[in-house]
Protein backbone atom coordinates (compact mmCIF):
# COMPACT_ATOMS: atom_id res chain seq x y z
CA UNK A 1 0.00 0.00 0.00
CA UNK A 2 1.56 3.31 -1.05
CA UNK A 3 1.81 5.86 1.58
CA UNK A 4 -0.18 9.31 1.28
CA UNK A 5 2.53 11.21 3.06
CA UNK A 6 4.97 11.70 0.18
CA UNK A 7 4.21 12.30 -3.73
CA UNK A 8 4.74 9.82 -6.17
CA UNK A 9 5.73 9.68 -9.76
CA UNK A 10 1.66 9.25 -10.18
CA UNK A 11 0.63 12.47 -8.38
CA UNK A 12 3.50 14.88 -9.11
CA UNK A 13 1.47 18.12 -8.17
CA UNK A 14 0.33 17.29 -5.08
CA UNK A 15 3.45 19.23 -3.85
CA UNK A 16 1.76 22.30 -4.65
CA UNK A 17 -1.02 21.51 -1.61
CA UNK A 18 1.77 22.25 1.00
CA UNK A 19 4.52 23.98 1.50
CA UNK A 20 7.99 23.64 -0.67
CA UNK A 21 10.39 20.85 0.58
CA UNK A 22 13.36 22.05 2.15
CA UNK A 23 16.62 20.99 0.42
CA UNK A 24 18.69 18.03 2.02
CA UNK A 25 22.42 18.83 3.58
CA UNK A 26 23.82 17.06 0.70
CA UNK A 27 22.01 19.60 -1.28
CA UNK A 28 23.10 22.76 0.34
CA UNK A 29 26.79 21.48 0.11
CA UNK A 30 26.82 21.80 -3.36
CA UNK A 31 24.95 24.90 -4.21
CA UNK A 32 27.32 26.61 -1.69
CA UNK A 33 30.25 25.49 -4.17
CA UNK A 34 28.75 26.85 -7.22
CA UNK A 35 28.19 30.54 -5.16
CA UNK A 36 30.16 33.08 -7.18
CA UNK A 37 31.19 31.14 -10.17
CA UNK A 38 29.83 32.95 -12.80
CA UNK A 39 31.39 35.80 -10.95
CA UNK A 40 34.70 34.93 -11.19
CA UNK A 41 34.28 33.94 -14.54
CA UNK A 42 33.37 37.41 -16.01
CA UNK A 43 36.31 39.28 -14.46
CA UNK A 44 38.49 37.07 -16.04
CA UNK A 45 37.24 37.73 -19.20
CA UNK A 46 37.17 41.08 -18.76
CA UNK A 47 41.04 40.75 -17.90
CA UNK A 48 41.65 39.29 -20.67
CA UNK A 49 40.18 42.23 -23.14
CA UNK A 50 41.29 44.83 -20.98
CA UNK A 51 45.00 42.78 -21.44
CA UNK A 52 44.62 42.33 -25.00
CA UNK A 53 43.40 45.88 -25.69
CA UNK A 54 46.80 47.01 -23.99
CA UNK A 55 49.03 45.18 -25.81
CA UNK A 56 47.39 46.51 -29.52
CA UNK A 57 47.26 49.98 -28.67
CA UNK A 58 50.85 49.94 -28.07
CA UNK A 59 51.57 47.61 -31.03
CA UNK A 60 49.65 50.58 -32.91
CA UNK A 61 50.86 53.29 -31.52
CA UNK A 62 54.97 52.35 -32.03
CA UNK A 63 54.13 51.69 -35.47
CA UNK A 64 53.43 54.83 -36.24
CA UNK A 65 56.34 56.50 -33.70
CA UNK A 66 58.40 54.04 -35.12
CA UNK A 67 57.89 53.54 -38.90
CA UNK A 68 59.66 50.96 -40.50
CA UNK A 69 62.56 51.75 -43.15
CA UNK A 70 61.20 52.53 -46.48
CA UNK A 71 63.59 51.13 -49.09
CA UNK A 72 64.98 53.37 -51.97
CA UNK A 73 62.94 54.00 -54.64
CA UNK A 74 64.86 53.47 -57.98
CA UNK A 75 64.48 54.27 -61.61
CA UNK A 76 65.74 51.74 -63.78
CA UNK A 77 67.23 53.90 -66.25
CA UNK A 78 68.29 57.24 -65.98
CA UNK A 79 71.18 59.78 -67.57
CA UNK A 80 72.39 63.12 -67.36
CA UNK A 81 73.30 64.98 -69.70
CA UNK A 82 75.57 68.30 -69.75
CA UNK A 83 76.34 69.95 -72.73
CA UNK A 84 79.85 71.52 -73.83
CA UNK A 85 81.71 69.93 -71.18
CA UNK A 86 84.87 67.11 -70.87
CA UNK A 87 85.06 64.52 -69.13
CA UNK A 88 87.35 61.38 -68.07
CA UNK A 89 87.91 57.79 -67.84
CA UNK A 90 87.04 57.44 -64.46
CA UNK A 91 84.09 56.28 -62.89
CA UNK A 92 83.33 54.86 -58.76
CA UNK A 93 80.62 53.31 -57.46
CA UNK A 94 80.38 53.53 -53.76
CA UNK A 95 77.61 54.06 -50.84
CA UNK A 96 77.84 58.28 -50.35
CA UNK A 97 74.25 58.43 -49.35
CA UNK A 98 72.21 57.31 -46.42
CA UNK A 99 70.45 54.66 -48.28
CA UNK A 100 71.02 50.84 -49.51
CA UNK A 101 71.80 51.77 -52.96
CA UNK A 102 75.22 52.68 -54.21
CA UNK A 103 75.93 56.23 -56.00
CA UNK A 104 77.96 57.25 -58.80
CA UNK A 105 81.06 59.10 -58.34
CA UNK A 106 83.03 61.19 -61.59
CA UNK A 107 84.49 63.97 -62.85
CA UNK A 108 83.35 66.33 -65.70
CA UNK A 109 85.52 69.69 -66.96
CA UNK A 110 83.02 72.56 -67.68
CA UNK A 111 82.28 75.98 -66.66
CA UNK A 112 79.51 75.11 -63.83
CA UNK A 113 78.67 71.95 -62.34
CA UNK A 114 75.59 69.82 -62.71
CA UNK A 115 73.71 72.60 -59.75
CA UNK A 116 74.81 75.50 -61.83
CA UNK A 117 78.11 75.65 -59.27
CA UNK A 118 80.47 77.97 -60.80
CA UNK A 119 84.09 77.66 -61.05
CA UNK A 120 84.80 81.30 -59.23
CA UNK A 121 82.25 80.15 -56.38
CA UNK A 122 85.15 78.15 -54.99
CA UNK A 123 87.96 80.88 -56.18
CA UNK A 124 88.99 78.88 -59.34
CA UNK A 125 89.24 80.30 -62.80
CA UNK A 126 87.56 79.03 -65.95
CA UNK A 127 86.71 76.27 -66.75
CA UNK A 128 87.22 74.40 -63.37
CA UNK A 129 86.80 70.56 -62.47
CA UNK A 130 83.76 69.38 -60.62
CA UNK A 131 84.02 65.93 -59.00
CA UNK A 132 80.94 64.96 -58.70
CA UNK A 133 78.07 62.47 -56.73
CA UNK A 134 75.12 61.21 -58.07
CA UNK A 135 72.37 59.47 -56.63
CA UNK A 136 72.68 55.63 -57.92
CA UNK A 137 68.62 55.50 -57.25
CA UNK A 138 67.31 58.61 -59.27
CA UNK A 139 70.71 60.28 -61.02
CA UNK A 140 70.02 63.40 -59.05
CA UNK A 141 73.78 65.30 -57.55
CA UNK A 142 74.18 64.73 -54.01
CA UNK A 143 77.52 66.74 -53.59
CA UNK A 144 79.73 68.45 -56.07
CA UNK A 145 83.40 70.08 -55.61
CA UNK A 146 84.96 72.37 -57.91
CA UNK A 147 88.61 71.95 -58.15
CA UNK A 148 91.29 72.94 -60.20
CA UNK A 149 92.30 72.13 -63.86
CA UNK A 150 94.01 69.88 -65.02
CA UNK A 151 93.02 66.43 -64.23
CA UNK A 152 95.82 63.79 -63.70
CA UNK A 153 93.85 60.69 -62.31
CA UNK A 154 91.27 59.81 -59.51
CA UNK A 155 90.45 56.74 -57.22
CA UNK A 156 88.26 55.64 -54.69
CA UNK A 157 87.57 52.82 -52.61
CA UNK A 158 90.86 51.32 -50.76
CA UNK A 159 90.23 53.56 -47.80
CA UNK A 160 88.02 50.76 -45.31
CA UNK A 161 89.13 51.99 -41.70
CA UNK A 162 87.13 53.75 -39.42
CA UNK A 163 89.63 56.38 -38.31
CA UNK A 164 91.14 57.53 -41.87
CA UNK A 165 87.92 60.38 -42.52
CA UNK A 166 88.66 60.65 -46.46
CA UNK A 167 87.78 58.19 -49.74
CA UNK A 168 88.74 59.33 -52.44
CA UNK A 169 92.15 60.77 -53.75
CA UNK A 170 92.17 63.06 -57.13
CA UNK A 171 95.60 64.15 -58.29
CA UNK A 172 94.92 67.29 -60.30
CA UNK A 173 97.01 70.66 -61.76
CA UNK A 174 99.52 71.14 -59.30
CA UNK A 175 97.80 69.04 -56.08
CA UNK A 176 96.74 65.58 -54.41
CA UNK A 177 92.98 66.66 -53.31
CA UNK A 178 91.57 63.91 -50.36
CA UNK A 179 87.61 64.16 -50.46
CA UNK A 180 84.80 62.93 -48.22
CA UNK A 181 82.78 60.37 -50.81
CA UNK A 182 79.52 61.26 -48.28
CA UNK A 183 79.81 65.11 -48.57
CA UNK A 184 82.10 66.15 -50.73
CA UNK A 185 84.33 67.88 -48.73
CA UNK A 186 87.92 68.46 -48.89
CA UNK A 187 89.90 66.64 -45.91
CA UNK A 188 93.21 67.71 -47.06
CA UNK A 189 94.94 69.20 -50.32
CA UNK A 190 98.94 69.00 -50.48
CA UNK A 191 101.05 69.88 -53.45
CA UNK A 192 102.14 67.34 -55.63
CA UNK A 193 105.30 66.03 -54.32
CA UNK A 194 108.31 67.32 -56.76
CA UNK A 195 109.69 65.29 -59.44
CA UNK A 196 107.98 62.59 -61.47
CA UNK A 197 103.91 62.85 -62.18
CA UNK A 198 102.79 59.68 -60.10
CA UNK A 199 100.79 57.17 -61.88
CA UNK A 200 97.65 55.19 -60.88
CA UNK A 201 97.18 53.10 -58.63
CA UNK A 202 98.01 54.90 -55.77
CA UNK A 203 98.90 52.40 -53.26
CA UNK A 204 97.35 51.91 -48.83
CA UNK A 205 100.01 50.70 -47.33
CA UNK A 206 100.38 50.33 -43.20
CA UNK A 207 100.81 53.07 -40.64
CA UNK A 208 104.58 54.01 -40.96
CA UNK A 209 104.12 57.80 -38.80
CA UNK A 210 102.64 56.71 -35.90
CA UNK A 211 99.40 58.19 -35.97
CA UNK A 212 97.10 55.24 -36.48
CA UNK A 213 95.87 55.83 -39.79
CA UNK A 214 97.61 54.22 -42.90
CA UNK A 215 99.66 55.52 -45.14
CA UNK A 216 99.85 56.42 -49.00
CA UNK A 217 102.76 55.18 -51.47
CA UNK A 218 102.87 56.77 -54.77
CA UNK A 219 105.06 55.43 -57.70
CA UNK A 220 106.12 57.55 -60.74
CA UNK A 221 108.36 56.71 -63.43
CA UNK A 222 110.13 57.84 -66.72
CA UNK A 223 112.58 55.95 -69.03
CA UNK A 224 115.83 57.28 -66.32
CA UNK A 225 114.70 56.25 -63.00
CA UNK A 226 111.41 55.03 -60.54
CA UNK A 227 110.49 57.14 -57.58
CA UNK A 228 108.68 56.07 -54.58
CA UNK A 229 106.64 58.88 -52.52
CA UNK A 230 105.23 58.31 -48.93
CA UNK A 231 102.25 60.51 -47.75
CA UNK A 232 100.54 60.68 -44.45
CA UNK A 233 97.30 59.38 -44.34
CA UNK A 234 96.03 61.95 -42.09
CA UNK A 235 97.30 65.27 -43.64
CA UNK A 236 98.73 64.57 -46.64
CA UNK A 237 102.36 65.37 -45.94
CA UNK A 238 105.38 63.74 -47.24
CA UNK A 239 106.88 61.22 -44.95
CA UNK A 240 110.76 60.68 -44.89
CA UNK A 241 113.06 61.34 -48.63
CA UNK A 242 111.83 60.09 -51.92
CA UNK A 243 112.85 56.79 -52.75
CA UNK A 244 114.56 57.09 -55.80
CA UNK A 245 115.69 53.07 -57.98
CA UNK A 246 117.75 52.49 -61.02
CA UNK A 247 114.26 51.15 -62.40
CA UNK A 248 113.20 52.72 -65.53
CA UNK A 249 109.77 52.54 -67.74
CA UNK A 250 107.84 50.70 -64.63
CA UNK A 251 104.49 50.30 -66.55
CA UNK A 252 102.49 49.13 -63.90
CA UNK A 253 102.69 48.46 -59.81
CA UNK A 254 100.42 47.07 -56.72
CA UNK A 255 100.93 46.59 -53.27
CA UNK A 256 101.61 42.48 -51.80
CA UNK A 257 100.87 40.93 -48.91
CA UNK A 258 102.51 37.82 -47.96
CA UNK A 259 100.50 34.56 -45.90
CA UNK A 260 102.95 36.06 -42.79
CA UNK A 261 102.38 39.46 -42.85
CA UNK A 262 105.23 41.31 -44.85
CA UNK A 263 104.73 43.71 -47.62
CA UNK A 264 106.10 43.99 -51.03
CA UNK A 265 105.57 46.61 -54.02
CA UNK A 266 105.64 44.79 -57.35
CA UNK A 267 107.12 46.70 -60.13
CA UNK A 268 106.57 45.39 -63.46
CA UNK A 269 108.49 47.06 -66.71
CA UNK A 270 109.12 45.36 -69.88
CA UNK A 271 111.70 42.96 -68.54
CA UNK A 272 109.83 40.91 -66.13
CA UNK A 273 108.10 41.39 -62.41
CA UNK A 274 110.04 42.12 -59.53
CA UNK A 275 109.17 42.80 -56.00
CA UNK A 276 110.98 45.40 -53.20
CA UNK A 277 109.85 44.91 -49.13
CA UNK A 278 108.22 47.50 -47.72
CA UNK A 279 110.77 47.69 -45.12
CA UNK A 280 113.55 48.34 -47.08
CA UNK A 281 111.43 51.82 -48.75
CA UNK A 282 110.61 52.99 -45.39
CA UNK A 283 114.54 52.58 -44.47
CA UNK A 284 115.73 54.30 -47.51
CA UNK A 285 113.01 57.13 -47.04
CA UNK A 286 114.88 57.61 -43.36
CA UNK A 287 111.49 56.44 -41.74
CA UNK A 288 112.45 54.06 -38.17
CA UNK A 289 109.70 51.58 -38.14
CA UNK A 290 109.24 48.22 -37.47
CA UNK A 291 107.89 46.28 -40.34
CA UNK A 292 107.84 42.29 -41.38
CA UNK A 293 110.63 40.60 -43.10
CA UNK A 294 109.65 37.36 -45.01
CA UNK A 295 112.98 35.27 -44.73
CA UNK A 296 112.39 33.19 -47.01
CA UNK A 297 111.97 35.90 -50.07
CA UNK A 298 114.87 38.20 -48.18
CA UNK A 299 117.29 34.92 -49.29
CA UNK A 300 116.91 36.20 -53.25
CA UNK A 301 117.68 40.28 -52.30
CA UNK A 302 120.30 42.14 -50.47
CA UNK A 303 121.33 46.16 -50.15
CA UNK A 304 122.89 46.21 -53.29
CA UNK A 305 120.30 44.40 -55.10
CA UNK A 306 117.30 44.92 -53.11
CA UNK A 307 115.07 43.58 -56.06
CA UNK A 308 113.63 40.40 -56.14
CA UNK A 309 113.01 38.39 -59.22
CA UNK A 310 109.31 37.42 -59.47
CA UNK A 311 108.59 36.53 -63.19
CA UNK A 312 110.92 37.35 -65.43
CA UNK A 313 109.89 37.35 -69.14
CA UNK A 314 110.74 39.90 -72.45
CA UNK A 315 107.48 41.57 -73.61
CA UNK A 316 105.26 42.42 -70.34
CA UNK A 317 102.80 44.54 -70.95
CA UNK A 318 99.79 44.32 -68.03
CA UNK A 319 100.09 43.27 -64.31
CA UNK A 320 96.92 42.90 -62.69
CA UNK A 321 96.07 41.31 -59.06
CA UNK A 322 93.67 38.36 -58.32
CA UNK A 323 92.26 39.05 -54.77
CA UNK A 324 92.00 35.53 -52.86
CA UNK A 325 91.62 36.72 -49.08
CA UNK A 326 94.82 38.21 -47.32
CA UNK A 327 97.19 37.18 -49.91
CA UNK A 328 96.72 37.88 -53.27
CA UNK A 329 97.65 35.78 -56.29
CA UNK A 330 98.70 37.88 -59.54
CA UNK A 331 97.94 37.60 -63.16
CA UNK A 332 101.18 38.49 -65.20
CA UNK A 333 100.21 39.50 -69.07
CA UNK A 334 103.25 39.03 -71.15
CA UNK A 335 103.45 39.18 -75.17
CA UNK A 336 102.17 35.79 -75.50
CA UNK A 337 100.38 34.93 -72.84
CA UNK A 338 98.64 34.87 -69.10
CA UNK A 339 100.85 33.83 -66.10
CA UNK A 340 98.78 32.92 -62.64
CA UNK A 341 101.46 33.69 -59.98
CA UNK A 342 101.13 32.06 -56.45
CA UNK A 343 100.81 34.82 -53.93
CA UNK A 344 102.13 32.58 -51.47
CA UNK A 345 105.51 30.87 -53.05
CA UNK A 346 105.72 33.98 -55.36
CA UNK A 347 106.08 30.93 -58.35
CA UNK A 348 103.56 30.08 -61.23
CA UNK A 349 100.61 28.24 -61.36
CA UNK A 350 99.61 27.99 -64.76
CA UNK A 351 100.32 29.87 -68.00
CA UNK A 352 97.55 30.50 -71.42
CA UNK A 353 99.29 31.33 -74.35
CA UNK A 354 97.88 34.09 -76.16
CA UNK A 355 98.56 35.74 -79.34
CA UNK A 356 98.01 39.60 -78.18
CA UNK A 357 95.63 40.29 -75.23
CA UNK A 358 93.42 43.51 -76.72
CA UNK A 359 92.23 44.63 -73.29
CA UNK A 360 92.47 44.22 -69.69
CA UNK A 361 91.54 41.71 -67.63
CA UNK A 362 88.20 40.76 -65.61
CA UNK A 363 86.82 38.11 -63.57
CA UNK A 364 83.80 36.22 -62.73
CA UNK A 365 82.51 33.25 -61.66
CA UNK A 366 81.64 31.11 -64.73
CA UNK A 367 81.97 27.67 -62.45
CA UNK A 368 80.86 27.49 -58.67
CA UNK A 369 84.51 26.30 -57.46
CA UNK A 370 84.32 29.75 -55.63
CA UNK A 371 87.48 30.85 -57.62
CA UNK A 372 87.18 33.77 -59.58
CA UNK A 373 87.74 32.82 -62.91
CA UNK A 374 89.52 34.99 -65.92
CA UNK A 375 88.50 36.75 -68.87
CA UNK A 376 91.13 37.07 -71.86
CA UNK A 377 90.41 38.91 -74.61
CA UNK A 378 93.11 37.65 -77.48
CA UNK A 379 93.94 39.32 -80.94
CA UNK A 380 93.66 36.43 -83.29
CA UNK A 381 93.87 38.38 -86.43
CA UNK A 382 91.70 39.82 -89.69
CA UNK A 383 90.00 42.11 -86.97
CA UNK A 384 88.63 39.52 -85.08
CA UNK A 385 89.08 38.86 -81.22
CA UNK A 386 88.79 35.71 -79.10
CA UNK A 387 86.79 36.37 -75.80
CA UNK A 388 88.12 33.14 -73.27
CA UNK A 389 86.78 32.54 -70.34
CA UNK A 390 89.77 30.59 -67.95
CA UNK A 391 89.26 28.42 -64.82
CA UNK A 392 90.96 30.29 -62.49
CA UNK A 393 92.02 27.42 -60.87
CA UNK A 394 93.64 25.81 -63.62
CA UNK A 395 93.88 27.95 -66.53
CA UNK A 396 91.58 25.48 -68.57
CA UNK A 397 89.60 26.99 -71.22
CA UNK A 398 85.69 27.02 -69.63
CA UNK A 399 84.60 28.66 -72.61
CA UNK A 400 85.44 31.20 -75.68
CA UNK A 401 83.80 32.82 -78.46
CA UNK A 402 84.80 34.79 -81.30
CA UNK A 403 83.45 38.40 -82.12
CA UNK A 404 85.00 41.28 -84.74
CA UNK A 405 87.13 43.55 -82.76
CA UNK A 406 84.74 46.87 -83.26
CA UNK A 407 87.08 49.63 -82.15
CA UNK A 408 86.12 51.64 -79.11
CA UNK A 409 84.67 48.13 -76.98
CA UNK A 410 84.96 48.86 -73.54
CA UNK A 411 86.80 45.93 -71.19
CA UNK A 412 84.65 42.91 -70.50
CA UNK A 413 82.23 42.99 -66.80
CA UNK A 414 80.60 40.52 -64.74
CA UNK A 415 77.85 40.76 -61.96
CA UNK A 416 77.86 38.00 -59.35
CA UNK A 417 74.70 36.21 -58.74
CA UNK A 418 73.01 34.88 -56.15
CA UNK A 419 73.64 31.07 -57.60
CA UNK A 420 77.36 31.74 -56.92
CA UNK A 421 77.90 32.28 -61.03
CA UNK A 422 78.62 35.50 -62.59
CA UNK A 423 76.54 37.05 -65.72
CA UNK A 424 79.41 38.24 -67.96
CA UNK A 425 78.50 41.43 -70.21
CA UNK A 426 81.08 42.13 -73.38
CA UNK A 427 81.55 44.14 -76.40
CA UNK A 428 82.05 43.58 -80.23
CA UNK A 429 80.04 42.32 -82.66
CA UNK A 430 79.08 38.59 -83.73
CA UNK A 431 80.82 38.27 -86.97
CA UNK A 432 77.02 36.64 -89.13
CA UNK A 433 75.94 40.44 -88.27
CA UNK A 434 78.59 41.91 -90.83
CA UNK A 435 79.78 40.72 -94.36
CA UNK A 436 82.89 42.83 -94.76
CA UNK A 437 85.32 44.95 -92.03
CA UNK A 438 83.84 48.00 -93.62
CA UNK A 439 80.13 47.49 -92.02
CA UNK A 440 81.01 47.37 -89.05
CA UNK A 441 82.84 50.09 -88.36
CA UNK A 442 80.87 52.27 -84.99
CA UNK A 443 78.35 48.94 -85.41
CA UNK A 444 79.32 47.75 -81.86
CA UNK A 445 76.98 45.69 -79.67
CA UNK A 446 76.92 44.29 -76.26
CA UNK A 447 76.62 40.27 -75.18
CA UNK A 448 75.31 39.28 -72.02
CA UNK A 449 76.38 35.36 -70.57
CA UNK A 450 74.66 33.16 -68.22
CA UNK A 451 77.02 30.15 -67.56
CA UNK A 452 73.66 27.96 -67.18
CA UNK A 453 73.59 28.55 -71.33
CA UNK A 454 77.07 28.77 -72.45
CA UNK A 455 75.48 28.29 -75.85
CA UNK A 456 73.67 31.27 -76.07
CA UNK A 457 74.21 34.64 -75.99
CA UNK A 458 71.55 38.10 -75.75
CA UNK A 459 72.57 40.70 -77.82
CA UNK A 460 71.73 44.29 -77.86
CA UNK A 461 72.78 47.18 -79.23
CA UNK A 462 71.30 50.35 -77.71
CA UNK A 463 74.52 51.92 -77.00
CA UNK A 464 76.26 53.49 -80.18
CA UNK A 465 77.89 57.00 -78.38
CA UNK A 466 81.51 57.20 -78.06
CA UNK A 467 82.54 54.92 -74.48
CA UNK A 468 84.64 56.88 -72.44
CA UNK A 469 84.23 54.53 -68.88
CA UNK A 470 82.04 51.47 -68.45
CA UNK A 471 81.29 49.30 -65.12
CA UNK A 472 79.05 46.56 -64.74
CA UNK A 473 77.97 46.68 -60.92
CA UNK A 474 75.54 45.64 -58.56
CA UNK A 475 74.04 48.92 -56.71
CA UNK A 476 72.05 47.01 -54.22
CA UNK A 477 72.25 43.93 -52.58
CA UNK A 478 70.23 40.91 -54.42
CA UNK A 479 67.93 43.00 -56.97
CA UNK A 480 69.43 45.66 -58.62
CA UNK A 481 72.31 44.64 -60.81
CA UNK A 482 73.22 47.53 -63.49
CA UNK A 483 75.50 49.05 -66.07
CA UNK A 484 76.83 52.51 -65.74
CA UNK A 485 77.88 54.26 -68.86
CA UNK A 486 80.22 57.33 -69.56
CA UNK A 487 79.97 59.17 -73.34
CA UNK A 488 81.44 61.79 -74.72
CA UNK A 489 83.55 62.94 -77.50
CA UNK A 490 86.16 60.57 -79.22
CA UNK A 491 88.83 62.60 -77.52
CA UNK A 492 89.13 62.35 -73.61
CA UNK A 493 89.38 65.67 -72.30
CA UNK A 494 88.04 67.53 -75.52
CA UNK A 495 84.55 69.57 -75.29
CA UNK A 496 81.42 67.88 -76.28
CA UNK A 497 78.14 66.62 -74.83
CA UNK A 498 78.56 64.21 -71.72
CA UNK A 499 76.39 62.13 -70.77
CA UNK A 500 76.14 59.72 -67.43
CA UNK A 501 73.50 56.69 -67.70
CA UNK A 502 72.67 54.31 -65.64
CA UNK A 503 70.50 51.21 -66.68
CA UNK A 504 69.07 48.12 -65.15
CA UNK A 505 70.85 45.01 -66.09
CA UNK A 506 67.50 42.94 -67.04
CA UNK A 507 65.70 46.06 -69.14
CA UNK A 508 68.11 44.44 -71.89
CA UNK A 509 66.08 41.29 -71.67
CA UNK A 510 63.20 42.14 -73.35
CA UNK A 511 64.36 44.01 -76.56
CA UNK A 512 67.79 41.46 -76.81
CA UNK A 513 68.01 39.41 -79.76
CA UNK A 514 68.86 35.33 -78.82
CA UNK A 515 71.63 34.31 -80.33
CA UNK A 516 72.21 30.50 -80.43
CA UNK A 517 76.22 30.12 -80.90
CA UNK A 518 75.34 25.59 -80.28
CA UNK A 519 72.08 23.63 -80.32
CA UNK A 520 70.09 24.14 -77.53
CA UNK A 521 66.45 23.33 -77.18
CA UNK A 522 65.16 25.68 -74.80
CA UNK A 523 63.41 28.09 -76.69
CA UNK A 524 63.59 32.34 -76.67
CA UNK A 525 61.23 32.91 -74.22
CA UNK A 526 62.76 30.37 -71.56
CA UNK A 527 66.10 31.96 -72.20
CA UNK A 528 65.15 35.43 -71.45
CA UNK A 529 62.81 34.13 -68.48
CA UNK A 530 66.11 32.61 -67.14
CA UNK A 531 67.61 36.09 -67.58
CA UNK A 532 64.92 37.90 -65.42
CA UNK A 533 64.36 35.39 -62.55
CA UNK A 534 68.25 35.88 -61.44
CA UNK A 535 68.88 37.43 -57.85
CA UNK A 536 71.71 38.89 -57.55
CA UNK A 537 74.62 38.90 -54.75
CA UNK A 538 77.53 40.38 -53.13
CA UNK A 539 80.64 38.27 -53.23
Amino acid sequence: MESTEHPTEADPLRREDGAETAPSASEQRENSKNVGVPKRTHWRTAIFFLSLFICLTIVFAFSFILPCPVRAQYLKTWNRTFSEAATYDFLAVEHASSDKMLDILFVLKNTEGANNLSCASGGLSSPCLFFIGVDGTDGETLWERPLEAEFHWAQCGQQKEPEKSWHCLVAHAYNLTAIDKYTGKIIWQQPQPTGLQSSLPFLTVPDLDGDEVSDVLLVASDSTQTQLVLLSGKTGVQIGFTVVLDFTDTASHLLHRTKGGSYYVVLQKDTGVYGLALWRIAAKAKLKVELKKDAHLEKNASDSAPLIPIFEFNGVSVLQTKKKGDTSDMLVVTSSGVVLIDGNKLQPRWRFNTSAVVSELSFGHFNKDEILDVVVEDNIGNNTKRVVILDGKSGGVLWEVDLLAVANSPRPGSVYTAKSISVFMFWGLMPSNSNNSESFVGNRRSYMLLPHYPKILLECSNVMEHIIAFKATLLELGRHAAYILLTGPQVEGANGTVVLTKRKLKEDVPSSNVLRIGSVDESNEVIKEAFNRLRFSSQ
